[in-house]
């Protein structure tokens, strides 16, 4: 008699401040997916608007959606992005999970998905069993048109960022700082796992960046990461030129990761995460960067 192997379990950590009307938009789209989570956990993080109420009323219909409280040391979601706030919330979601789920996501409140998307996702971690973190591919609104965000190399975005539960395991604790969702495919991969963004998959990210805590701001923190991250400073200066092409702001980067190196900031501690870093961003991997943030993947 042939048997079926066992669907893979998922289960949804979203952070959120303030966030009423994207979880609105948010759980409609989880309401209509062809396979539900097994448990979505919003960590409110000292909302002003209804978004604890809305979540309240929402756990009353469904028995998989609960809201808990963000844990109290530190600052807010949006004040503590450079020190990893979301971080702590995400980690707040795991551990009041009460089924180890074999994906897990950190599901932004600010995205909308089609209904099939957790269907493709799972299928994708069922088709590759070394696959650790996985996401969807990233589509903003410009200029009357949804149009793709390209990511270099193999990243994952933090809007839809799935784990295997296994893998979040072995890259545990997560970096409690902006940059997080970099490190932690850098020992994902060292430990022997694969990341990928799945371009079959889209999603539709509804905050552009910058929007909520300012283009300059987000720019310079992303500087500053990537100065704890070990970048080349030629790619950082490339990159920065790169993104100012529509983005002037993004000239903040420079002055992040300047500013970080001339204030003498510590690097990440673990070395084989800046040498894997760094020789990713050698002269002759340029090309293959560009063609890549160009939505152009070269052989």
């Amino acid at each position: 008699m042939r048997t079926h192997a066992r669907r893979l379990t998922y289960a949804l950590v979203t952070p959120a401040r303030d966030e009423e009307s994207n979880l609105r938009r948010l759980a409609a789209s989880l309401l209509a997916q062809t396979v539900r989570p097994q448990a979505w956990i919003v960590v409110d993080d000292g909302s002003r608007d209804r978004t604890r109420e809305l979540m309240h009323e929402l756990a009353q219909e469904h028995d998989w959606i609960s809201v808990i409280s963000a844990p109290a040391d530190g600052g807010r979601l949006v004040d503590g992005r450079l020190t990893g706030r979301d971080v702590a919330a995400f980690q707040a979601g795991l551990a009041a999970l009460a089924d180890e789920p074999d994906v897990v996501l950190k599901l932004d409140a600010d995205v909308a998905l089609l209904p099939d998307f957790f269907a493709g996702l799972l299928q994708a971690f069922e088709d590759d069993p070394v696959l650790g973190i996985a996401g969807g591919a990233c589509f903003e609104f410009e200029n009357g048109a949804w149009r793709e965000r390209w990511v270099t190399g193999n990243h994952v975005r933090g809007a839809t960022r799935a784990y295997r539960w296994a893998c979040l395991q072995d890259v545990q604790p997560l970096e409690p700082r902006l940059g997080w969702d970099g490190i932690d495919e850098v020992l994902a991969v060292v430990k022997g796992w694969h990341t990928r963004s799945l371009r079959a998959l889209p999603f539709f990210h509804y905050r552009l960046m910058g929007q909520r805590d300012g283009a300059r701001r987000a720019f310079r923190d992303q500087g500053s990461t990537a100065h704890y991250m070990g970048y080349r400073p030629s790619y950082l200066v490339a990159r920065a030129l790169f993104r100012m092409r529509s983005t002037p702001a993004a000239f903040a980067m420079i002055t992040g990761y300047f500013g970080a190196a001339l204030r003498r900031e510590p690097a990440h501690a673990d070395s084989s995460v800046r040498t894997y870093i760094r020789d990713r961003q050698r002269l002759r991997e340029l090309p293959r960067r560009l063609a890549e943030a160009l939505g152009r993947r070269p052989g």
